[in-house]
């Protein structure tokens, strides 16, 4: 939220008189001078400048009243950068509620984006009409009171003095996002993109285009949680986590970075429990409405790999595709019982020779021999006859030198066991997963319970991009099942 800014006081002639006579006395020489009283404007550019944000985009917003706070001069930067022709075309802000994350994005598209391009075309999408409404029309009277403008009030658009313009768009069911497509915005604003599929999403892409020499771009700010969690985490949080952004760039804020926000409303959210509370209090990306490992914890969970000790016990387990992914993991096991998933194999549309080489490839990466795994598990269709084939892909497998037995497909007990295996606040985990697993990373906290069968783990499909899916979880859950008896001594490569 904005401000005016202040101005500081400066001190007077007759208090820098009198120090001067001091010291033509002699008194407090070599003393160090107090430092000089810094302005809330001077502060303000200091971290402005710290954020990236370049002086021009600063003025912009001061010239008309807006003053930014720290996690919404982060976000600004952001967007700046996508000017750049290698820089991010999307950027997503939040995670947590009340950190004034659609001040910030009405702001940087009407008094940054629309004043250094006239003429932009601005799509800004909520999913409630009578809340997109009261939300546009109150963001439209605190950002644009000093901006000369017009306001449609029936049509939902507000055309500024550069003629650039910015339309409110909603829907109400996913169909409604389609009233939007081909048409072309040189910038997409969407308030609560969770609640959007990946479809949907990846449709209105397609719709943000430019004709006029201005990069296109997209500011996408939303809470954990909704339809589109999993693929917003994929796309945001997973790389800003890894410090991998290329084409996106994640700000992540919650409550206590917005100074103007009161206590009452801090305790409010406090007073959630649950998904809830870790959601909307803290924006916890690993939590969301219904899911079912909710005692998943990234920070606790996913570990950095290590050599693996020669005496622990070591095997494999395998859920076959074709359409769908193939997933295979190689998981470990410590004298403590304490299970470790070591490195992952997913792919798509390969025949059984090329599984069997990439898997061959990751067990050289651990420094392991095929002939060393006590085990190797897969799910029960890998051993049935498909029509007139003469072989079964279990038998394909075994030609390459891998003898796969039967995986125990217990829904319900893998579950429990993977649940039990992670742990809580009153046990320790015992499963743990190596950060190169990232398919695994990304699918566990995704998953929820079957309406149902609350018991069990809803089933869920990859996308039309082949992206999603629980196929690495029912491969890790093969394995943690599978649980061989007794330890070896694993021979090394």
């Amino acid at each position: 939220m904005g401000t005016m800014v202040a101005t500081a006081t400066r001190a007077s002639r007759g208090r820098a008189g009198a120090r001067r006579s001091e010291d033509a006395r002699g008194e407090g020489r070599g003393a160090p001078r107090p430092a000089a009283p810094v302005s809330p404007l001077d502060r303000l550019v200091a971290t402005a400048s710290a954020a990236g944000c370049p002086r021009d985009q600063l003025r912009n917003f001061l010239a008309s009243g807006y003053v930014p706070q720290p996690k919404q001069l982060e976000f600004h930067a952001a967007a700046r950068l996508c000017d750049q022709p290698d820089g991010p075309d999307q950027v997503g802000f939040g995670g947590a509620r009340g950190p004034g994350k659609s001040h910030g994005v009405f702001a940087q598209v009407a008094l940054d984006d629309c004043r250094r391009w006239p003429g932009l075309k601005v799509l800004y999408l909520r999913k409630a009409l009578k809340q997109a409404r009261e939300q546009f029309d109150d963001l439209r009277r605190r950002v644009l009171r000093g901006v000369e403008h017009e306001f449609n009030r029936s049509a939902g658009v507000v055309t500024l003095w550069d003629d650039s313009r910015i339309f409110l768009g909603h829907f109400h069911n996913e169909a409604d996002v389609d009233a939007y497509l081909g048409l072309e915005y040189d910038v997409i604003a969407i308030e609560e993109a969770t609640t959007l599929s990946a479809a949907k999403y990846k449709a209105l892409r397609d719709s943000n285009r430019s004709s006029s020499g201005w990069r296109p771009r997209l500011y996408a700010t939303t809470n954990p949680g909704g339809v589109g969690h999993a693929w917003f985490k994929a796309r945001f949080i997973e790389p800003w986590r890894k410090g991998e952004e290329a084409f996106t760039r994640f700000i992540p804020a919650t409550v206590d970075n917005n100074a103007f926000l009161d206590a009452d409303y801090r305790r409010r959210l406090e007073e959630n429990s649950g998904w809830k509370l870790r959601a909307y209090r803290y924006g916890d990306w690993d939590i969301a409405a219904g899911q079912y490992f909710t005692n998943w914890r990234h920070e606790v969970h996913v570990i950095e790999p290590f050599q693996i000790p020669p005496a622990w016990t070591v095997w494999a387990a395998l859920d076959y595709g074709f359409t769908h992914p193939t997933v295979c993991y190689l998981l470990a096991r410590d004298g403590d019982g304490t299970i470790y998933v070591l490195d992952e194999h997913r792919q798509s549309k390969w025949l059984v020779g090329r599984h069997a080489q990439a898997i061959r490839e990751m067990l050289a990466r651990n420094r392991m021999e095929i002939g060393r795994l006590a085990m190797f598990v897969a799910g029960a269709d890998v051993f049935a006859r498909r029509g007139n084939s003469e072989t079964t892909i279990a038998e394909q497998y075994a030609a390459e030198g891998f003898g796969l037995s039967a995986a125990n497909d217990d829904r319900v007990n893998g579950a429990a066991q993977v649940l039990r295996l992670l742990g809580d606040e009153r046990q320790p985990a015992k499963l743990f997963v190596f950060d190169r697993c990232a398919h695994l990373i990304e699918c566990l906290p995704s998953l929820e319970h079957d309406p149902h069968r609350p018991e069990d783990v809803l089933k869920v499909d990859v996308d039309e991009d082949g992206n999603g899916g629980d196929d690495p979880y029912d491969a890790m859950r093969y394995g943690v099942m599978a649980q061989p008896a007794g330890s070896f001594v694993m021979r090394y490569a």
